[in-house]
């Protein structure tokens, strides 16, 4: 595989809405922007040469959303020969793409959970290989939010655990999906947060939720970072070290401002943990 440099510090989602700000915004307000390069391949004009000068300004990792790593039909070599040209041209330094699947005789639309089974471990993973050798590149795989769960012969965190394995891949951890399923499924995050192969992670995700009961949270992208999902990433950080983490906001956005004022917080606690 390629070597690909790591990330570091604090970023923030890539959003077509905050384009302008963040062409605006001071030099070193942010380590790295994430970005979907679905949404991006072969997008040129204003919005192009736009995302062109942040690449050349701030280190740019991706996140896939439409390659269906657990899908039943056959990867999309044309999606994985255009993302590893997107990669290549902006120098991404880290890709990624959801543990679900999202395709079958068409895009669904959504990300769905898959069945933890052995034979889905073995499905997914000769799939993710296929892909790290169509990219030449490691890729990272992203624990995803679900909410009805197919067959469960294995915990979720044990087919977590043994995908990565089988595929020799790395874990984007998602901590707001952690608390999310963890709530909604009724086990301890922390414990599943211990149980991960800390060698594995390479980035993490920090996200806003939506409290519709006690026992039900709905994973939005769409508010401000919970208090307990901040009290994982400090448990993360003590277990990992202060990994890349980025802040996710899909909509709802309040001024740029206020989402750097959010980067910040991780910056704090990634500082703790350096000079703890």
């Amino acid at each position: 595989m390629t070597p690909v440099s790591p990330l570091s510090g604090a970023g923030l989602g890539l959003r077509r809405a905050l384009l302008p700000e963040l062409l605006a915004m001071d030099a070193g307000s942010l380590d790295f922007l994430e970005c979907a390069p679905d949404n991006w391949i072969g997008v040129g004009g204003a919005q192009g040469e736009a995302l062109a000068q942040l690449a050349e300004r701030i280190p740019l990792s991706c996140h896939g959303l439409s390659l269906s790593l657990g899908g039943p039909a056959p990867l999309d070599l044309g999606l994985l020969h255009g993302t590893r040209r997107f990669l290549e041209q902006h120098r991404v330094r880290l890709y990624s793409e959801h543990l679900s699947y999202c395709s079958d005789e068409g895009q669904l639309y959504d990300l769905l959970p898959l069945p933890f089974t052995e034979e889905a471990v073995r499905h997914v993973a000769r799939r993710i290989r296929q892909a790290q050798d169509v990219l030449e590149r490691r890729i990272a795989v992203e624990n995803v939010s679900y909410y009805a769960a197919p067959y469960q012969a294995l915990a979720e965190i044990d087919f977590l655990r043994a995908v990565l394995e089988e595929a020799d891949c790395d874990l984007l951890l998602d901590l707001n999906n952690l608390f999310v399923n963890a709530i909604n499924h009724g086990y301890d995050a922390v414990a599943w947060l211990d149980a991960v192969p800390a060698e594995r992670v390479v980035c993490l995700h920090v996200a806003g939720h939506y409290d519709e009961a006690p026992d039900l949270k709905i994973d939005t992208h769409g508010t401000r970072v919970k208090d307990d999902v901040w009290a994982l990433l400090t448990r993360a950080y003590g277990r990992f070290g202060p990994v890349p983490t980025l802040l996710e906001r899909d909509f709802n956005f309040p001024p740029l401002g206020e989402l750097l004022a959010e980067v910040g917080q991780i910056r704090s606690r990634q500082q703790e943990v350096r000079h703890g």
